[in-house]
């Protein structure tokens, strides 16, 4: 993951605002940074989304190809996620330098998807034990500036909010059954998004806990809880990283911060996709993309 350097008069100088809480940028403690959130920026994807959280930039695309089901779940689909660290992002990620990190985010994003209740993959099946909706995921990180999980948990979601998935049906035929896909482009199958968890990262500096922390609040913070909440406020998936420790009770404290920030995280990310899709083509595609 993207580091920096910073001195000891530095790290010190970013503790104490933290205890104080006044961060450095001017945020409190459970602050984010201003997110910008834009959908269908990628013409040739089911569904695709854009996502630049401080200087974070994140890039999702949604293809929803046609496979076979899996062996313990033949009445369903399934998703499939990459992550692409680019170089461009940090010059940590040159050569090999990314691809374990890619690897952590995108088992990261199984876990939390792994849960029945997020997205029904029944909806996905085509023909059971034959045919189904397979959603490939890929994650472009195109700019590193902290907190990056919490960007892409949000990216993902707003991706699979616009995702577009033809219908079809299947009709009998000799010899076989045949696959008919509709001929209307508006004629398709959009998913429920409700229950898609996003994920909120706190990070202890100090005796407090914050979120969205900066590349110098990282720097400062040896531990640090993922935690995946649904919008209802529902704890899905906890995970420790870092190579300090963290007690019993300041889990327990971040986990029911991460429960209330969470619950507005999606609430804030809910009105903001509301409010693009009414627009409809009337809204303005803006960055490089448009």
């Amino acid at each position: 993951m993207a580091s920096v350097v910073l001195s000891e008069a530095e790290k010190v100088y970013i503790m104490h605002g933290v205890q104080e809480d006044l961060r450095v940028d001017g945020r409190g403690c459970e602050d984010y940074r201003c997110i910008e959130v834009e959908t269908d920026v990628v013409s040739n994807t089911s569904g695709s989304a854009r996502v630049k959280l401080g200087h974070t930039d994140i890039l999702v695309g949604v293809k929803a190809e046609m496979g076979t089901p899996k062996l313990d779940r033949q009445n369903e689909g399934y998703l499939e996620f990459f992550v692409d660290c680019s170089a461009n992002a940090t010059p940590e990620f040159e050569g090999r330098g990314g691809e374990e990190l890619g690897t952590e985010i995108a088992n990261t994003l199984y876990r939390i998807f792994n849960s029945e209740s997020s997205i029904d993959l029944k909806l996905l099946c085509i023909n059971p034990r034959e045919h189904c909706w397979v959603l490939y995921v890929d994650v472009l990180l195109l700019e590193c500036g902290g907190n990056l999980f919490d960007a892409i948990s949000v990216a993902v979601k707003a991706a699979l909010f616009n995702t577009r998935i033809p219908k079809v049906c299947v009709l009998e035929v000799e010899g076989g059954r045949e696959i008919e896909l509709s001929d209307d482009p508006f004629d398709c199958i959009r998913l429920n998004v409700d229950n898609v968890p996003c994920i909120v990262t706190l990070s202890k500096i100090g005796y407090r806990h914050i979120v969205d922390a900066s590349l110098q609040e990282e720097a400062c913070s040896l531990a640090s809880l993922l935690i995946s909440v649904t919008s209802r406020g529902a704890l899905t998936c906890v995970k420790k990283v870092g190579r300090g420790s963290l007690d019993p009770e300041s889990i327990f404290e971040m986990m029911e911060t991460g429960k209330r920030v969470g619950k507005w995280l999606h609430s804030s990310l809910q009105t903001v996709l509301d409010e693009e899709e009414n627009l409809g083509t009337t809204r303005k595609k803006v960055g490089f993309l448009g």
